[in-house]
């Protein structure tokens, strides 16, 4: 087993921190997000870990020998969206977790053997434009849909690949970056548009389990969060 960790993306919506600093490594709770993914992911046992970086490239050089990371580097990370960052690490994508490195985990969600693909999430409320996940009564996904609700599970940029799965969407991927107009897609569109020929299940996870940060005003809400949760 394997880890993908995005952090490509300019973060733009974080200026001024991340006029000097990537967005994943912005620190919170006093660590930066993507050092505590990698702990949490090496605590499990996944030791093949692959940082895919893009905008503020030389500030991750560290982490290589901080935690034996393999960085893998995006150039064009200013002109697709992640699409094309899978598109480079493909090869590893079979067997793997793959994680916005933006996320910041206040828990390990991450579990040793996962038995299918999986969606790691929890219930969000009040929600608009974001990537719904729809579940039968044995949790398997059957379909995303784009849109706006309340109390429902979205994608959160946590997610497992197994072996058949990950193969089977390289395959895709590779057809679409090969031969598409591929400039406005996200790699989860991969996903969501052959969602019926993969075996991807729900995983769901606590509300405060994971946080996304968008702004500066979404680190101060998670902050103060954190602060009632110890």
């Amino acid at each position: 087993m394997r880890a993908i960790l995005l952090a490509a993306g300019m973060g733009t919506r974080l200026r001024p921190l991340t006029l000097t600093t990537p967005k994943s490594l912005v620190e919170v709770n006093g660590k930066p997000m993507l050092e505590r993914q990698i702990e949490y992911l090496q605590e499990k046992g996944v030791e093949e870990i692959i940082v895919v970086t893009g905008y503020l490239a030389e500030k991750f050089d560290y982490l290589v020998e901080k935690y034996n990371v393999k960085l893998v580097h995006n150039d064009k990370y200013d002109v697709y969206n992640n699409i094309y960052t899978m598109y480079l690490v493909r090869d590893y994508l079979a067997d793997a977790y793959v994680m916005d490195a933006d996320v910041y985990l206040h828990r390990n969600i991450f579990i040793e053997n996962p038995e299918s693909s999986l969606y790691f999430s929890a219930k969000k409320s009040d929600f608009h434009n974001e990537w719904i996940i729809k579940h039968d009564k044995d949790r398997k996904v059957y379909d995303i849909e784009i849109g706006d609700g309340d109390n429902d599970y979205i994608l959160c940029g946590i997610s497992y690949w197994s072996e058949e799965d990950g193969a089977y969407i390289v395959k895709k991927l590779e057809e679409v970056v090969t031969h598409g107009d591929f400039s406005e897609l996200y790699w989860d569109n991969i996903v969501k548009d052959n969602i019926q020929s993969l075996n991807v299940h729900l995983y769901k996870i606590g509300s405060n389990d994971s946080f996304e940060i968008d702004s500066v005003q979404d680190l101060e809400k998670v902050e103060e969060a954190i602060a009632c949760l110890v």
